[in-house]
């Protein structure tokens, strides 16, 4: 009798295994949370492998053509890997950009407009965010349409202005904006300062006016020192921006001969297509193009790739993820 029960226990026994094995392999594949299972794994890498092949494929791209010989951009069996470096191409795109020269232009205009910018828009943001004044939501519905507004409606005036006060030419028109909060991306930058200091506890403030801190002393000595994730977020997006942008320059340094890097692929084709009228087209034409734009773009990547671990802590911390 007793050995019949333990033969009608073995199958309820392995059924609790079996239950059990595919219990685990349901966790495993799909997780006990909809993030914590291997197909949602497998989706993401998947999807972040897409997204990195669209933004390096262009660079591995522009890295290939600009290294390779005459012989090797001719050679239709020549697609990414050339049969040896050539650096001549990027010799001359050097040499074409005057890049120690251009490259200190963009150093100084980006560094300059970035620092303004980041002290600025610190200060705006913190008014609309902690301070009561005169139609505050009126100004910060001019500040929304300044945003949404793009910069070619505006240009007319700017440059009817610069060539009033004879400041065509120069750099002034590109850093006076800053000074105030405004010039690229400006009004972005207050809303940041804004989101990030609207998430601050009152406390701190009202700590500080206890022991006689006025509002210049709170904003400067409390708040300032505590916004240092959306400094660097301001900081770095504002150099960039800069950097890249070719609009503004093209505007104001119209006929200059000390430009910044933004402008010299334009410089390049300008180059290029006096040179095409006179002797013809070059094989090299398009690689000499390409190597000048990664001497362009080599800063900011360069700049992203060191600062890219607290640049993404700072775009939690600020909100700008929410």
């Amino acid at each position: 009798m007793a050995k019949i029960n333990t033969e009608r226990r073995f199958p309820s026994i392995n059924l609790m295994k079996l239950r059990l094995w595919l219990t685990k392999a349901r966790y495993f594949v799909i997780g006990k949370e909809a993030d914590k299972g291997l197909l949602f794994r497998l989706f993401i890498y998947l999807l972040l492998i897409d997204i990195a092949y669209i933004y390096l494929n262009p660079i591995f791209y522009m890295i290939s053509a600009m290294v390779k010989n005459a012989s090797d951009l001719i050679d239709p069996s020549v697609s990414w890997v050339p049969h040896q470096i050539f650096t001549g191409t990027l010799q001359d795109a050097w040499a074409k950009l005057h890049y120690p020269k251009w490259f200190g232009i963009s150093m100084m205009l980006a560094v300059t407009v970035s620092l303004l910018q980041t002290f600025s828009c610190a200060v705006a943001g913190y008014a609309f965010a902690r301070l009561d004044f005169p139609l505050k939501n009126f100004w910060f519905v001019c500040l929304l349409l300044s945003f949404v507004v793009p910069q070619q409606v505006i240009i007319l005036p700017q440059l009817i202005a610069a060539s009033e006060l004879h400041l065509m030419k120069t750099y002034i028109p590109i850093v006076l904006p800053a000074v105030f909060g405004h010039g690229l991306k400006g009004a972005l930058f207050v809303i940041i300062y804004r989101q990030f200091f609207s998430t601050q506890p009152k406390e701190l403030e009202e700590a500080a006016r206890i022991d006689g801190a006025g509002v210049l002393r709170v904003f400067l000595r409390v708040m300032l020192p505590l916004s240092r994730p959306a400094i660097l977020v301001v900081f770095l997006f504002s150099f960039v921006w800069t950097w890249n942008d070719y609009y503004t320059p093209s505007m104001f340094l119209i006929g200059a001969k000390d430009v910044p890097l933004s402008m010299g692929v334009s410089q390049i084709n300008a180059a290029l297509v006096a040179q095409a009228a006179q002797t013809g087209p070059s094989i090299f034409d398009e690689p000499l193009k390409m190597a000048g734009s990664f001497l362009i773009i080599l800063p900011p990547l360069l700049l992203y790739l060191f600062a890219q671990r607290w640049f993404v802590e700072s775009v939690e911390r600020t909100g700008l993820v929410e």
